[in-house]
């Protein structure tokens, strides 16, 4: 009886413990819903205000930035490539013409205008064509080809910083001035921006501005080169029989060397090595290779991707080797104006006025003139 009336006692007790014991595991479940609850709430807030500082502080740092720039940021364009090398001019024309095969730049970036400066030394007009580059960052290239001893002096903020091309020695008429536009035009083609390609000289100067000339350019479906028969002496006089068979009288052309090309023909001209070689063998002296090489090749092999016309007004009107140069007391607004509309051409198959964009030659003391025009366009 007593052993019984002990484990009943155990018994109450173990069911006391054990209820405690359950008791106090829901006294720390509670406590641990309600602990989590409270901390769940204070991580939300931290993570609320943490991210609004964060946001007021991406805000407040671009608000510096233009807004069209934080709305959309355009790609910046290709940075040009160096144009200090080593390479031999075969290796340069080899690059470039391998460079046809590049994804063209249509889409990403505007296409370029590129202006090709064959020049003795300085370039006396350099202000003027400042001027007529600013504002049109990213639609434009510069390429230098000086004298090799020529030592360059632009300013870093000046569009002629660092376009100055490896050159060698130019000798008029001859061979080595083919050889500085070909040097000049692959150098170009080296950035697949470029799209058309001006050459001009020191003496040459812009007639309207850059707009103008980038749309009148840009828009039309061929190249400006001029290409003509001159039966004259210093035409068919010039051809050479010993070119024959690959170049025959029929052939043979003159123009002027001042040409505006589009992509397409300056790659044909620069991977060309058959008929430079037969120009460089046989036109020489006399011949002026810088008159017929590419106005005869462009005639015999692409004569439907030209207009037959230059861009670059020139006045031959006096009979001599050289066309006339235009001093400071020759600038007037009389002259500009007749070198602007006092012609008719075809473009595009429209009769325009508007056939010179680029005109030579002018000395350097014409520059204080020509500016004041400038300016007064503007």
């Amino acid at each position: 009886m007593a052993s019984e009336q002990m484990r009943s006692q155990n018994f109450r007790v173990q069911c006391y413990y054990v209820r405690l014991s359950h008791l106090f595991h829901l006294i720390s479940f509670v406590i641990g819903i309600s602990l989590g609850t409270v901390a769940c709430l204070y991580l939300k807030s931290f993570t609320t205000t943490l991210s609004a500082t964060i946001t007021m502080y991406h805000v407040s740092s671009s608000s510096s930035r233009p807004l069209q720039e934080l709305i959309t940021s355009p790609p910046r364009p290709r940075p040009p490539p160096c144009l200090v090398h080593n390479m031999s001019d075969e290796e340069l024309l080899a690059k470039a013409t391998n460079s046809a095969g590049e994804a063209s730049p249509q889409g990403e970036h505007s296409p370029k205008l590129a202006f090709l400066f064959l020049t003795h030394g300085p370039l006396p007009f350099s202000p003027l064509w400042e001027t007529f580059f600013r504002g049109s960052t990213g639609l434009y290239s510069i390429y230098v080809h000086p004298h090799p001893s020529h030592i360059d002096s632009w300013p870093q903020t000046s569009p002629f910083y660092g376009t100055r091309i490896p050159s060698k020695v130019v000798q008029w008429g001859s061979s080595t001035m083919v050889d500085a536009e070909r040097r000049l035009l692959a150098s170009a083609l080296l950035d697949p921006s470029n799209q058309r390609f001006v050459l001009l000289s020191e003496s040459c100067v812009p007639l309207f501005d850059f707009a103008t000339t980038y749309r009148y350019l840009m828009d039309s479906s061929r190249s400006f080169l001029s290409s003509y028969d001159d039966p004259r002496s210093a035409g068919r006089g010039r051809y050479n029989p010993r070119m024959q068979p690959a170049i025959n009288a029929t052939h043979w052309r003159k123009g002027s060397q001042w040409f505006e090309l589009d992509r397409d023909l300056a790659l044909r001209i620069v991977s060309d090595r058959k008929y430079y070689k037969v120009f460089e063998e046989h036109c020489r002296r006399r011949c002026y290779m810088d008159e017929h090489y590419i106005p005869t090749l462009v005639n015999m092999l692409w004569a439907e991707r030209s207009w037959n016309r230059s861009v670059t007004w020139v006045d031959w009107s006096r009979s001599g080797a050289h066309p006339r140069r235009f001093g400071r007391a020759d600038v007037t607004d009389g002259l500009l104006n007749r070198i602007k509309h006092g012609s008719r051409c075809i473009r595009d198959g429209n009769v325009t006025s508007v056939c010179y964009l680029f005109a030579r030659k002018f000395s350097p003391d014409a520059l204080e003139p020509l500016l004041k025009a400038q300016n007064s366009s503007v």
